[in-house]
């Protein structure tokens, strides 16, 4: 996924597509938007940073597993098995980016999954599909004629926290340095 910082408003779309997508609970969430200031008055700057699951090429969370409940399909999609999962939270508590929560209602570890349940019907997440602003492009990264790899081929993109080798797999333009 490609998050194109340069449109996104802000409006939170995205976070109630997917809270009605996956059935979230409230409190929690699979994807956010995170907003920052910056500047000194009067030159006050506002940046929007929408923030989910990395589905890392290498995610910590797999390893800390006991029961094997979280695991990397070879799509590379990280999900859980929610029949599995025992809710010890080490998988939470492995994520360098936040993006895993307790569900409170399932006594679960969930995260986003890339609304699997839609790919595996040939759409895109209910987050990309709502995106007012077209920040978020989903695609296959290796296929050269997506979208999504012609962006990360072709223009400057950054991943968060690139030193922790995670090899993240949502990739952002226009990154403001504030939001990092």
């Amino acid at each position: 996924m490609v998050m194109d910082m340069r449109k996104c408003i802000g409006c939170d779309a995205c976070t109630v597509s997917c809270k009605a997508e996956n059935n979230v609970p409230l409190g929690v969430f699979r994807t956010w938007v995170e907003k920052h200031e910056g500047g000194r008055f009067p030159s006050i700057k506002l940046a929007f940073a929408p923030k989910l699951c990395n589905q890392c090429e290498d995610p910590p969370c797999v390893p800390v597993c006991p029961v094997d409940a979280t695991f990397k399909r070879e799509d590379g999609l990280v999900l859980v098995d929610y029949d599995k999962c025992i809710g010890c939270g080490y998988c939470i508590e492995a994520c360098p980016y936040g993006a895993r929560y307790f569900d409170p209602i399932r006594h679960v570890a969930d995260k986003c999954t890339f609304c699997v349940q839609r790919l595996e019907q040939g759409l895109a997440p209910a987050c990309v599909e709502t995106c007012v602003g077209g920040a978020r492009i989903f695609g296959d990264l290796n296929d050269p004629d997506s979208t999504v790899s012609r962006i990360v081929n072709t223009q400057p993109v950054q991943v968060l926290k690139p030193d922790l080798g995670t090899k993240p797999q949502v990739y952002y333009v226009g990154l403001d340095s504030m939001v990092v």
